[in-house]
């Protein structure tokens, strides 16, 4: 077992393990620390605990110090610099005439260097904007191309369902999202119905994933034939909320009716239909950087 704190930066929801080299840190402690961007500010989200040496990858890095009340007014310093940061980058990439956009920019919390956050569609040739930049902020500038979820993280939006996007509040890491679990759930495959801000497919698409798969492979597949207590009918429609089957019937003039059955309650006639074949096939349609 290892004894760790838990923190968060300001660009993440994730939260990353660091030594805390003796000290007693608590929930909400800022903590000054040196990660691969250089000296950082960080909020502790949990103090001092033990954790099984298999969850940390090492080296465990360990903190400088606490953050005192001066560090607290530096770290806010910085932040109310990031509007002119951001400001400046933008009129001097305009000047350049580079198809690039600028998302966000920050000092580290020793001003050492200033950080520059951007999105592009192909790789960009920035060297003449770096000296520029440098020149104009007198500071060493690290310019780093991020993708569009990223963005939406940084920046922060409302998803279609009216609540800020999963990754600006609790979303940690992205994993994989595929247009098949769309189809799972019996949504619309429209692009522009189960995409989010960033313009890739929904991260929500997965969080239920598990069930409508499973769903999924049990129904029987819609015009395919079933018994039911009313007798042999075609599928119509499948709820895989209510584990329930919609049949149509036709009688001897040819109308046609409509029941509703419990999954249980009814039995595919011959093959089952079932859609498992379609769920094992590998996944190109995945929606990944």
């Amino acid at each position: 077992m290892a004894i760790v704190i838990g923190v968060k930066f300001r660009t993440a929801q994730k939260i990353y393990y660091f030594d805390p080299a003796g000290e007693e840190f608590a929930e909400g402690d800022g903590v000054i620390l040196e990660s691969q961007r250089g000296v950082e500010y960080a909020k502790a989200v949990f103090g001092n605990k033990e954790v099984d040496e298999s969850e940390i990858v090492a080296p465990l890095k360990p903190v400088l110090r606490k953050a005192t009340p001066k560090d607290d007014e530096q770290n806010e310093r910085n932040l109310g610099e990031r509007d002119r940061l951001i400001r400046d980058a933008k009129r001097k990439v305009a000047d350049h005439g580079l198809p690039m956009k600028i998302v966000d920019a920050e000092y580290t919390f020793d001003r050492a260097k200033v950080i520059i956050y951007f999105t592009a569609e192909s790789r960009i040739d920035f060297r003449e904007l770096v000296r520029d930049l440098a020149g104009l902020f007198r500071n060493r500038i690290e310019l780093r191309q991020i993708y569009e979820r990223d963005d939406i993280k940084l920046r922060g939006a409302l998803a279609p369902c009216g609540r800020p996007c999963c990754c600006t509040t609790f979303l940690q890491d992205y994993e994989k999202v595929s247009i098949k679990m769309a189809k799972y759930q019996g949504l619309s495959l429209n692009p522009s119905k189960i995409s989010g801000c960033c313009g890739k497919l929904m991260c929500c698409l997965r969080y239920e994933n598990n069930y409508y798969q499973d769903m999924y492979k049990r129904m029987p597949k819609v015009n395919s034939q079933v018994d039911t207590p009313d007798g042999r009918g075609a599928v119509a429609e499948n709820d895989a909320l209510r584990a329930e089957v919609k049949v149509k019937f036709l009688d001897e003039e040819g109308g046609i009716s409509f029941k509703r059955y419990p999954l249980d309650k009814i039995r595919a006639v011959g093959k089952h239909p079932a859609h498992r074949e379609e769920t094992e096939e590998s996944d190109d349609e995945s929606d990944e950087e």
